[in-house]
């Protein structure tokens, strides 16, 4: 797919990028993340970073970034999580999803779902449905580095009407891209970066999205290592 960019525009099943050329863009992604434009620091340790819109029509990017010592949380247990089921776990530890449901396993590694957000009156349910691929692999230095690749997925072309039945009917469509990071330190503990970009849909004020975009990001961090110890009794 020549041309292809990570953006929040969606594409078909049948025309989803190679996954090497999600992997370099994803990585050409994460390592500018380091000269985006500082912003607060929430829960003490979660680092916030934005940049304008890459693609045109986009929208804006945001990035956080926490360190975990392996005492808080090890490359293994965050791995297990997240590189693995995402949206089925992201369903347990964020709020507003309501259903994660599998569309597609294209690949153990590259896996299309569609989750459902409700959320407080008068905002209306919205339904994301993005491709999440997965990539592990080993550092110069022997520390691991896993990564997580969501694009949006459009299931309402013809021949993927089976596909687009098993979306949530009557919400509003949104979409966002992202890439998540985990990279191991030699000292065991793990640095987790995420970066994205989204639209919510509807007629929600994009400046009123962007406003809040930092404190909503970062706070999937607290909520991951709250279920996270949960999880472990």
């Amino acid at each position: 797919m020549s041309g292809y960019a990570l953006s929040i525009t969606p594409v078909r099943p049948s025309d989803v990028p190679p996954h090497e050329t999600l992997i370099d863009l994803a990585k050409k992604l994460i390592a500018s993340t380091h000269s985006w434009k500082q912003g607060k620091t929430y829960y003490k340790n979660v680092k916030t970073s934005h940049h304008p819109a890459t693609t045109p029509g986009g929208a804006p990017w945001h990035c956080r970034v926490s360190e975990h010592t392996k005492d808080e949380a090890t490359f293994d247990e965050l791995w297990d999580r997240l590189g693995k089921d995402k949206a089925l776990n992201e369903k347990e530890f964020i709020p507003e999803i309501d259903t994660a449901t599998k569309v597609k396993e294209v690949s153990p590694e590259s896996i299309i779902w569609t989750l459902h957000y409700v959320f407080s009156p008068p905002i209306a349910p919205r339904v994301f449905t993005v491709l999440q691929l997965t990539h592990l692999e080993d550092s110069a230095d022997g520390a691991r580095s896993g990564m997580i690749v969501s694009i949006p997925i459009d299931l309402s072309g013809a021949g993927d009407e089976a596909l687009a039945a098993l979306e949530t009917p009557g919400a509003v469509r949104g979409c966002y891209v992202s890439v998540e990071v985990l990279t191991e330190r030699p000292d065991g503990s793990t640095e987790w970066r995420m970066a994205t970009s989204s639209t919510p849909g509807g007629s929600i004020p994009t400046f009123v999205v962007e406003r809040t975009m930092a404190s909503k990001i970062a706070q999937d961090v607290p909520h991951f290592m709250t279920w996270l110890k949960e999880t472990r009794k």
